[in-house]
């Protein structure tokens, strides 16, 4: 006759009234929490590099001008911009909408006989 081999399976722990039980927290709520954070618009940061240029070709650019910036940049991630060009009034910007940065900027004029290169998308505001 064959030999039978029992293995002790452990049991979870039983639930006693009036004991706390911690509750980890679950992974779907981190996930949710993520992807809430995902959606929301980025804020525009601006490199060293960025801010540098704007000081040195004295290029002011308003709080409202930022936020439009900041709001088609957010529109162009949407769509699937990496690298923009941001054309405004007085200035010219790369932007990586990937990174929501601004990565070099120069004046307008300055930008008129430039080749502008490993961009995907361009952004004209006026």
């Amino acid at each position: 006759m064959d030999k039978l081999n029992f293995h002790r399976i452990p049991s979870q722990p039983l639930i006693r009234p009036g004991q706390s039980q911690v509750v980890a927290p679950s992974p779907k709520q981190s996930f949710i929490e993520h992807l809430n954070n995902a959606l929301q618009p980025a804020t525009l940061k601006i490199s060293k590099h960025a801010a540098d240029r704007l000081m040195e070709r004295n290029i002011h650019i308003s709080d409202a001008e930022w936020a439009r910036v900041t709001d088609m940049v957010n529109e162009a991630k949407s769509k699937g911009i990496k690298e923009s060009l941001v054309l405004m009034d007085q200035a010219a910007l790369i932007v990586s909408a990937k990174n929501s940065t601004v990565i070099t900027a120069m004046d307008r004029t300055e930008a008129k006989n430039q080749l502008f290169t490993n961009i995907d998308g361009t952004i004209v505001l006026s």
